[in-house]
């Protein structure tokens, strides 16, 4: 079941996710409740929790992207590997590899280099279809990325994620001296009602917080260390846009840049328990060569 349904809920009081399995029966509610989380279910236009109570009258607009392919194959790609234990890789992704399959780019991703490299996680697949892959970052953004070897340790470490004790470093330029030296933003982030491929600080998002700190200001830019509380889809590049200081290079939320192909965005600091020991960990990835390339430039 693909495409776009709309819906007037003719009565008042059902959930959200109730009233699209009852219009849409060949939807589970989880597959309802995973659409509504991503932002392609809204409400009136808007993004909206599964828990939602509609008032009849309400619009219900939902969009339902062709599946992917159900099983992933290895592919045989390099994988840039600064640590490994029995339990998981910590892995210097590159800028232009998609972390796993969407639509768009069904092959050539991380996960399917996980799955070349570690070919007995096929064997043992989870239920999101990315096996090992416990977070995320951007196609276009360069970085240290956590990768489970087994189920168990997936789960400690989503655990960790989810409870906020992982911490995470980015290294962004952003167009212009932003100031104060450091700050906190918070705005909630849910799917642009206007563009449903972007994100957008919305009042009924989710709640979004991201911290910084200015670096050094390179020409008429701003290096920043970024450290997000939360993990929202985009989170830095949106919440850096609302301010008015765009990511270099971000053309979804700002402008190209004559410098970089790509946004200026690295995750360059990532720090976890393992899951063996308990033990606190910390890897440090430092800027890629195109990244480093622009601050000279720059400055």
């Amino acid at each position: 079941m693909t495409g776009k349904y709309s819906f007037i809920a003719d009565t008042s009081g059902a959930r959200l996710d109730r009233f699209v399995g009852e219009k849409c029966p060949e939807l589970s509610r989880t597959h309802a409740q995973k659409l509504i989380a991503d932002g392609l279910i809204t409400v009136n236009g808007l993004p909206a929790k599964s828990s939602l109570k509609l008032n009849a009258g309400d619009g219900v607009h939902i969009t339902i992207p062709p599946e992917l392919p159900s099983r992933l194959t290895p592919e045989d790609i390099p994988l840039n590997i600064i640590y490994e234990d029995a339990d998981l890789l910590v892995v210097d992704k590159p800028a232009g590899l998609a972390v796993h399959p969407a639509p768009g780019h069904p092959g050539y991703t991380l996960a399917n280099a996980v799955l070349s490299y570690l070919p007995g996680l096929a064997e043992n697949p989870d239920e999101s279809g990315r096996p090992g892959i416990v977070h995320r970052l951007d196609k276009d953004t360069s970085g240290l990325l956590l990768v489970a070897k087994n189920r168990v340790t997936q789960a400690n470490l989503s655990e960790q994620f989810k409870s906020r004790s992982v911490a995470k470093s980015y290294l962004v330029l952003v167009r212009g001296k932003l100031t104060p030296e450091s700050g906190i933003i918070e705005a909630a982030i849910g799917r642009d009602p206007r563009n449903r491929q972007r994100m957008a600080v919305v009042s009924r998002g989710r709640e979004a917080r991201t911290e910084y700190r200015v670096v050094r200001y390179v020409g008429d830019c701003t290096l920043l260390e970024i450290k997000p509380a939360t993990g929202r889809t985009h989170q830095i590049r949106v919440h850096l846009a609302a301010i008015g200081f765009p990511v270099v290079g971000d053309v979804t939320y700002g402008v190209k840049s004559p410098h970089l192909s790509r946004q200026f965005l690295h995750a360059s600091k990532l720090g976890f328990h393992l899951p063996s020991t308990g033990q606190y960990v910390e890897f440090e990835s430092p800027l890629p060569p195109d990244l480093a390339r622009v601050l000279r430039e720059i400055g």
